[in-house]
């Protein structure tokens, strides 16, 4: 039986941008940093990591990642204070939660996300 994700790991063709993408956002490094092939930051219990890719090395759309946060809106403001244009304002969504989507530097589609309901209470 599948018990959770213990990480995602993104390709990124820039990791010094990538990281400064994360770390505005609020995602704690682990290890690695903008210097390193690879790059691991906390994420709830869970890991995101970025590794490095060569230039030539392509990807599209590949899906989305969805993050938890304790407070969709104020996230939300400190990725446009950052200087980053989400795609999405934020807003609650009929299956239940509050949430807004951006995309980051390399092209990763991410989506933050509160449930309107506590997971508790359902």
């Amino acid at each position: 039986m599948i018990e959770g994700i213990s990480a995602i790991t993104l390709g990124t063709h820039e990791m010094l941008r990538a990281v400064g993408f994360y770390r505005a956002l609020g995602f704690e490094i682990l290890y690695g940093g903008g210097e390193s092939s690879f790059t691991s930051f906390r994420a709830g219990t869970s890991y995101l990591n970025l590794i490095a890719q060569p230039a030539e090395r392509r990807w599209s759309w590949w899906g989305r990642v969805i993050f938890y946060v304790a407070d969709v809106d104020a996230l939300y403001d400190r990725a446009v204070a950052a200087g980053y244009r989400p795609t999405t304002l934020p807003r609650d969504a009929e299956w239940g939660e509050r949430f807004f989507h951006l995309v980051d530097p390399d092209g990763h589609e991410l989506s933050f996300a509160r449930p309107l309901i506590p997971v508790s209470a359902q």
